[in-house]
């Protein structure tokens, strides 16, 4: 029987985002004909100490996890161990499982994974299929990390356009990525767009009188500004302070950041410092709270450093649109998220700096109701026009029954 394996650093019970549309998707798959493998750690992305079992069988998913040392995130070179650690046990397990004609489907955690999962593919005589959630070592570069410049960044991105070369297909999150992968590659037939959806049961749009955390943070009266998820170094929050500050005379007015990252605690300093009323914060919300912490806010900001248009997708943006709430962009105006916004006009974008802009759109929103309103309902459209999960599961379903006709 044909072996479909997927090779990832987390997959179940992890939580982390690459972890979690690995597992889902693996649940939804119907494969008759095939037996689905998944080649992991035995780490978990937020606990580095713990240690899972060798092997498993997850609902005849054969789970097989190899050891890697366990520095977890807390330093450059320690993680670097940890990937330099999974790439050589997994190497082997993955040459030592794979066979003639087998799918091999390739994650981007750890970074050049591809390049590990090609060298076995070749040997092997097997399929190679990426899964591409960011364009690395470009993300790299652009976030600043200074070991990748030069001849060393050269050297990496040609070894990663060699695996890409040799794929049966690199699956991608967007029109952007899709452009960028060709013009490395040239092979356009080989780059299938499927986007990311939300994981595990499908949200709803909560209304504002039904929201239990509205009333349990005392939100009921108030126009709220929210933005939920990581808030990183990929993203802008000196606008969104400015913003704040500049519509700080408006009692009804107030925005609530759910989720954390570097740039969610040097904000929460920032607004400590000087005393904000009118910006909360709030932690990371579980599983089955997030219809209603998606909900709570009237509109949603998004916002994406643009040089890393293209690189990775905001995976926030599908949360959002499922609930069906309009989005203000900051970053590129033409950016994947931009033209989507655009065309359905489900919210509005505006470059980063620009505080002034940002309070006048935020104030125009809560002034408007009616237009409000509309823009929730295209949102919500965008999503089951676009990003339904049934629709990126039909996907993935359809591209690998037609690599398994392929070989026969």
């Amino acid at each position: 029987m044909q072996k479909i394996i997927f090779i990832n650093r987390f997959f179940f019970p992890d939580h982390s985002a690459t972890s979690q549309i690995l597992t889902d998707l693996v649940h939804k798959l119907s494969m008759e004909k095939s037996e689905i493998h998944i080649i992991t750690s035995r780490l978990m992305y937020d606990k580095p100490d713990a240690s899972l079992l060798p092997y498993e069988e997850i609902e005849d998913i054969h789970v097989h996890r190899c050891w890697t040392s366990k520095f977890g995130r807390s330093g450059l070179i320690g993680r670097a161990i940890d990937y330099l650690t999974f790439y050589i046990t997994s190497f082997f397990i993955l040459l030592k499982l794979t066979s003639k004609d087998d799918i091999v489907i390739a994650k981007t955690d750890p970074p050049l994974i591809s390049v590990l999962a090609g060298t076995v593919v070749i040997i092997k005589k097997a399929k190679l299929v990426n899964w591409l959630q960011d364009l690395f070592p470009e993300v790299a570069k652009e976030l600043g990390i200074s070991l990748l410049s030069g001849g060393l960044y050269n050297v990496i991105k040609n070894i990663r356009n060699w695996s890409l070369k040799i794929a049966d297909k690199n699956i991608v999150l967007g029109d952007i990525m899709a452009e960028k992968v060709n013009s490395e590659i040239e092979s356009p037939e080989s780059t299938v767009i499927i986007p990311n959806w939300v994981v595990g049961k499908e949200m709803q749009p909560v209304k504002h009188e039904d929201n239990l955390l509205r009333f349990e943070w005392g939100l009921n009266n108030k126009f709220v500004i929210g933005y939920s998820g990581n808030l990183g170094r990929a993203h802008d929050y000196e606008t969104i302070l400015e913003a704040a500050i500049k519509l700080s005379d408006y009692n009804e007015i107030c925005f609530v950041f759910i989720g954390g990252g570097a740039g969610y605690d040097a904000l929460k300093k920032e607004v400590i410092s000087r005393g904000l009323g009118n910006v909360y914060f709030k932690p990371y919300q579980s599983s089955d709270m997030l219809s209603q912490s998606l909900s709570v806010p009237d509109v949603h900001l998004i916002s994406l450093e643009p040089s890393l248009e293209g690189l990775i997708v905001p995976s926030k943006f599908y949360g959002i649109i499922s609930v069906g709430r309009p989005i203000v962009f900051l970053g590129d105006t033409d950016g994947e998220i931009a033209r989507y916004i655009s065309k359905y006009n489900c919210g509005c974008s505006s470059v980063m700096g620009d505080s002034v802009l940002l309070a006048k759109i935020l104030l125009e929103f809560k002034e408007n109701k009616a237009e409000c309103e509309l823009r929730s309902l295209n949102s919500r459209k965008l999503y089951e026009d676009k990003f339904y999960v049934g629709n990126s599961i039909n996907l993935w379903q359809n591209l690998l029954d037609n690599l398994h006709m392929a070989q026969n």
